[in-house]
């Protein structure tokens, strides 16, 4: 079940909070209000989708908000529970057969986990049943990275608009008012200035963040996947269930690892 990433909007939260409390603590609400100029904002908000639009093809483009959406979002994956699962699985296919595992699929959610039982039990050799279950990983990965370039890219491109923007603005601020008005020329300056500053806030505050926070979580989803390959590997061999636990616990974290021979110390104490 999808639950709320709270460290996402969090993060995001802070990064901004910090930028305005800089601004306010040294200008006040009349430098905060300083800081906020449309067309700039228009320029690099702008800028970024034309080259995303040129970089990109409209099919992928219109997933990119359900891409990001899955930085906001936190779907827990236990490794513990997935050992627990094969485990169970394994002492059932060694007592009853692995066609008795057909009547445990309904309870099972993850549809990766569902493919891989069923090769075990149609009898596929776990050669196959591998490179079967690999060539999908492959293609999640792929999906995966193509989805996250968006932001990548944009994160790239944003500071680059963000200096057109600044060149724009301290062109025609050179050509239509500071030749006539020399004492204008700082705070058209300043205006100028913000699009640099709008492009930076956006690449690293909100696009290269997200892009990372999706890396991070495709290479956790990968992982999992290749857990639950072992334990389908596991079942098809006909392993027993402490030979699968004792194989799949060198998957779980360190931490967990060592509280549980803990537990298994004070058990056998």
């Amino acid at each position: 079940m999808k639950k709320i990433d709270m460290l996402t909007p969090i993060g995001i939260l802070i990064g901004i909070s910090m930028v305005v409390f800089g601004v306010i603590s040294s200008g006040g609400m009349s430098g905060f209000l300083a800081f906020i100029d449309v067309p700039s904002i228009l320029i690099v908000l702008g800028g970024v989708f034309g080259t995303l639009c040129v970089s990109f093809p409209l099919k992928q483009l219109k997933n990119m908000g359900r891409v990001g959406k899955q930085a906001f979002q936190s779907k827990e994956i236990n490794v513990e529970e997935i050992v627990g699962t094969f485990v169970h699985l394994s002492e059932k296919a060694r007592r009853e057969g692995l066609l008795s595992l057909e009547a445990e699929l309904e309870q099972i959610d993850d549809s990766f986990v569902k493919k891989g039982i069923l090769l075990a039990i149609d009898g596929v050799e776990p050669e196959m049943i591998r490179e079967l279950l690999e060539a999908e990983i492959a293609a999640v990965e792929e999906r995966h990275t193509r989805g996250r370039s968006m932001f990548e890219k944009a994160g790239d491109y944003a500071p680059a608009w963000g200096m057109i923007g600044t060149l724009v603005g301290l062109v025609l601020m050179l050509m239509l008012k500071s030749l006539n008005t020399p004492s204008s020329l700082g705070p058209n300056m300043a205006i100028a200035l913000l699009t640099t500053f709008y492009g930076a806030l956006l690449s690293n505050l909100f696009f290269q963040p997200i892009a990372a926070k999706l890396a991070g979580k495709t290479e956790h989803e990968l992982f999992v996947k290749e857990v639950i390959i072992e334990g389908v590997i596991g079942l098809q061999a006909g392993q027993k269930s402490r030979f699968v636990q004792a194989k799949l616990k060198v998957f779980a974290p360190v931490e967990k690892r060592k509280l549980e021979e803990k537990r298994e110390h004070v058990r056998e104490a």
